[in-house]
């Protein structure tokens, strides 16, 4: 039985680790977060994900998963660590080359390294490629094999969309692309196509990209629409029934580990000036003070005046919170002097978070409806009403029923 070394334990690393658990492969997760270890060596996940806990566990009964601080000597080492971005809006690849090195003392001929992270293109070449030969002096594609495979997965359907999607797999040669295909296919039903390393690692970052892009459209008629006093909503709904036409829903900025940070890596090493992959990733960025502008506003005329934001996660039904624009709104509003309560069925810790929903709302004068859980629809809006100070709901995801809402006496915002 072949074993595989997984760097990584987080919504990649884990899932994947767990598929490959359960289908034949022996495995050792490395993490550096001694409590998700803890956790994950009592048998239980640090992730809110649909049916991988049920994976997990059968993995873990079966004793084909271990999860450690420590590489060990494996057959096919997968790096599945973050790369945030730095200050500058550049790559942070830190996470990438240490996960290298630690493979590098490791690695024996006939290996495979796969990188799963995301990463400007050229990373696994010249950065993956080259810690690995500095350390062994082995050659890719001739002592050992050397691929980019790039994660195409939802949060909040992980498991289903690991199994399902087509997958892109470039290697630094033919045999390194095919090899990785092999670990796949053990699990994967979806198509595999294989290309070049740089190939792979582009298809990921323009994926996100064409995605940003078209958010960044619809947050511009949006802001136009705004202008104009016409309900964007409508306007999409309508144009959306051209037979060519799909345009995406506004929003109050865009997060995830993914789609705001993914145009930048294909930005970094080129010379070209005023993209519009630049500029549509500002109009994202600008969303969440255009919020926060439109939020003090309607509350200029309120003393001492309260916020109750629903929903802290960068997407809905999810508890992933990483680069969500909820924590800025927050964040800006306090500073202007504006207090702050924010509930979240999904997501846990956080200061401004309290578990419980009328706590949240009692004495509110603004209702921010930030995502659009499903479970927010189990709360009644007259219960809500009952609550708050002042009936304002300030939705910024088309959420709830207009006319609903308005007869229940609230003050009715949308972006």
């Amino acid at each position: 039985m072949e074993k595989i070394c997984i760097l990584g334990m987080g919504y990649i690393g884990m899932p994947t680790a767990c598929m490959l658990a359960n289908n034949g492969y022996e495995v050792l997760g490395v993490e550096v977060n001694d409590k998700i270890i803890d956790k994950l060596n009592s048998g239980e996940l640090h992730i809110n994900e649909p049916d991988l806990d049920k994976i997990f566990l059968k993995a873990y009964k079966n004793k084909k998963i271990r999860i450690s601080t420590k590489v060990e000597k494996s057959d096919v080492y997968i790096i599945a660590v973050q790369t945030p971005l730095n200050i500058q809006k550049k790559a942070d690849l830190n996470y990438v080359m240490n996960a290298a090195n630690m493979i590098k003392d490791f690695i024996h001929k006939g290996n495979l390294i796969i990188l799963e992270s995301t990463c400007p293109p050229g990373t696994t070449r010249d950065i993956v490629g080259n810690i690995i030969e500095r350390g062994t002096l082995f050659k890719a594609g001739i002592d050992y094999f050397l691929s980019f495979c790039p994660e195409r997965v939802l949060p909040g359907n992980i498991v289903y969309e690991l199994v399902n999607n087509d997958r892109i797999i470039g290697g630094i040669n033919k045999e390194s692309a095919e090899r990785a295909a092999k670990i796949y296919k053990s699990f994967v039903k979806g198509k595999i196509y294989l290309t070049s390393l740089e190939v792979a690692e582009f298809v990921k970052l323009a994926e996100n990209t064409f995605r940003d892009v078209n958010v960044a459209f619809s947050n511009e008629l949006a802001l136009i629409c705004e202008e104009y006093k016409i309900n964007v909503w409508e306007v999409i709904r309508f144009a959306n029934m051209h037979p060519r036409v799909n345009i995406l829903n506004p929003g109050p900025g865009v997060g995830g580990h993914c789609i705001p940070v993914d145009p930048w890596f294909i930005l970094e090493n080129i010379d070209i000036k005023d993209t519009l992959i630049e500029k549509c990733r500002n109009i994202n960025d600008s969303m969440p003070l255009k919020i926060v502008m439109r939020t003090v506003y309607i509350l200029k005329d309120y003393k001492n005046p309260k916020v109750t934001i629903f929903g802290l996660s960068y997407k809905e039904n999810v508890d992933d919170t990483r680069e969500s624009p909820a924590f800025i709104i927050i964040n800006e509003l306090t500073e202007k002097g504006i207090n702050v309560s924010a509930y979240d069925p999904m997501v846990v810790n956080f200061e401004y978070l309290l578990s419980d929903m009328e706590e949240a709302l009692r004495d509110s004068d603004l209702l921010l409806l930030f995502v659009g859980h499903h479970k927010f629809k189990e709360i009644s809006l007259e219960k809500i009403a009952e609550l708050m100070r002042n009936k304002n709901i300030f939705d910024t995801r088309n959420f709830y029923d207009k006319s609903c809402v308005e007869k229940l006496g609230f003050k009715y915002y949308l972006i």
